[in-house]
């Protein structure tokens, strides 16, 4: 806006200027007219001051001389081109005109010589002749005078209002510059305020323009935007916190009430078996309480594995692994940790995350991959977790598919869950010929 209105100014500012050369312009060609004029009765007065002196010769010989007769031809011929001349200019009244071209009519040679009509003509013509040059020369005179008088007023006065233009022009200029720099330092400044109280845990999303018209609508909008998307990754986050913390409550109560109540049941059985009258029902039930409390037991480490608080992560997997492949036509498994992966602290959160993830992955191979080996890593890339998950099964198709699709849920869920926190999951190739390997990337965070 501070450049159009400036721009504008300078505009204003040429035309004044083009108005004043064209002002001045137009004198100048009235002052050449006036130069044209006078030269032309100049040359007008000279011509005939010399057709005066060829008559006066003719007068005195009496007889025709054809050299002077040639002279006085070319002499009128000069004389009518300057009256001519004088006539374009326009500065001649119509009167004044008219007697000149009637006196040089008068003195055209071809018309016969009479020197009488030639010295009539020559009388009336040259005082007509002097008086308009004096009047010609007094209007050059003052022509001049005013011309130098513009000029200097000219001077005066486009020097003037070019600075006063120009000074507006700055002024204006700084003006609105301030005024638009301090609403658009308005406008950051909310931006500023709006992403501090995000920092701060606030997530109250800063206002979004109803239509974007310039670039900081723009950021406010991408502003709103990720401030949306950060209170659902939060809230999703918060979900599956609270959602392990009951799983863990709930582990925690089947521990300490529910499997003690059955342990006790079991001991209460031990000395019903003493009894030779119900020893073998006895028996057969302690069985059966034994395997109930066994898949309890089982329920447990799903709800919460105890494996992943004592022993961290890579002991969680291995575990894992071992307890998942001891059936027949269980795969072989191998489990790789590098020293660096095993000895990495991760938030309790990310830790179960990573561990509901792998389960899943596992739990893919065992169901549907029909695999006859099994390999998880966890290795350090970069700055980065890398867990893997790679078999020699079926394989499948790794396009991304719609979580209602059959068979596409357990994916969603997954990819899901390493959204939550921060994590990359992937599906390929495997490296064996056959099979698919899964990948989760977990940035770590720099302190």
């Amino acid at each position: 806006m501070a450049p159009a209105a400036v721009l504008c100014l300078m505009t204003l500012l040429l035309c004044f200027l083009q108005f004043t050369y064209w002002d001045m312009s137009v004198k100048r060609q009235h002052a050449k007219n006036l130069k044209t004029a006078f030269i032309s009765l100049a040359e007008a007065d000279m011509a005939a001051q010399r057709m005066q002196s060829v008559v006066g010769f003719l007068v005195q010989s009496q007889e025709p001389d054809s050299k002077a007769l040639e002279q006085m031809a070319n002499l009128h011929q000069h004389l009518k081109v300057s009256i001519d001349r004088l006539q374009e200019t326009g500065l001649t009244g119509a009167s004044s005109m008219s007697l000149l071209r009637q006196s040089v009519a008068g003195l055209n040679p071809e018309q016969g010589i009479h020197l009488e009509r030639f010295d009539t003509s020559l009388s009336l013509l040259r005082p007509h002749i002097k008086k308009q040059l004096g009047e010609l020369n007094q209007r050059r005179e003052n022509l001049s005078n005013v011309h130098h008088e513009d000029i200097d007023a000219l001077v005066a006065e486009t020097t003037f209002v070019t600075i006063l233009v120009l000074g507006f022009a700055i002024l204006v200029g700084i003006m609105l510059s301030l005024t638009f720099a301090r609403h658009i330092l308005r406008r950051i400044k909310v931006l500023s305020d709006g992403a501090a109280r995000i920092t701060a845990g606030d997530f109250t999303p800063p206002p979004a323009p109803e239509k974007v018209r310039d670039e900081l609508d723009g950021l406010a909008v991408s502003i709103n935007r990720m401030t949306e998307q950060l209170i659902r990754v939060v809230a999703a986050e918060k979900l599956l916190e609270g959602a392990e913390e009951e799983r863990r409550r709930i582990a925690m109560d089947i521990h300490d009430q529910t499997l003690a109540d059955l342990s006790a049941v079991r001991r209460g059985l031990e000395k019903l078996q003493m009894e030779a009258s119900c020893g073998e029902e006895a028996a057969a039930i302690e069985a059966d309480l034994q395997r109930a409390m066994t898949n309890l037991r089982v329920v447990m480490d799903n709800l919460h594995p105890q494996t992943l608080d004592i022993l961290g992560l890579p002991a969680a997997i291995e575990s894992l692994l071992e307890k998942s492949c001891d059936s027949p036509g269980s795969p072989a498994f191998h489990f790789l940790a590098n020293d660096d992966a095993a000895e990495l602290k991760l938030p309790r959160l990310t830790e179960v995350t990573v561990y509901r993830i792998v389960v899943e992955a596992i739990n893919n191979v065992l169901q549907h991959a029909h695999a006859s080996q099994l390999e998880v890593g966890m290795t350090l890339r970069g700055e980065a977790l890398v867990v893997a998950v790679e078999d020699n099964g079926l394989g499948f198709d790794h396009a991304p598919q719609p979580p209602t699709t059959s068979g596409g849920r357990g994916l969603h869920n997954v990819q899901e869950r390493a959204r939550a926190i921060g994590a990359q999951a992937s599906w390929c190739h495997s490296r064996f010929s056959s099979g698919t390997r899964f990948e989760l990337v977990l940035p770590l965070k720099q302190e």
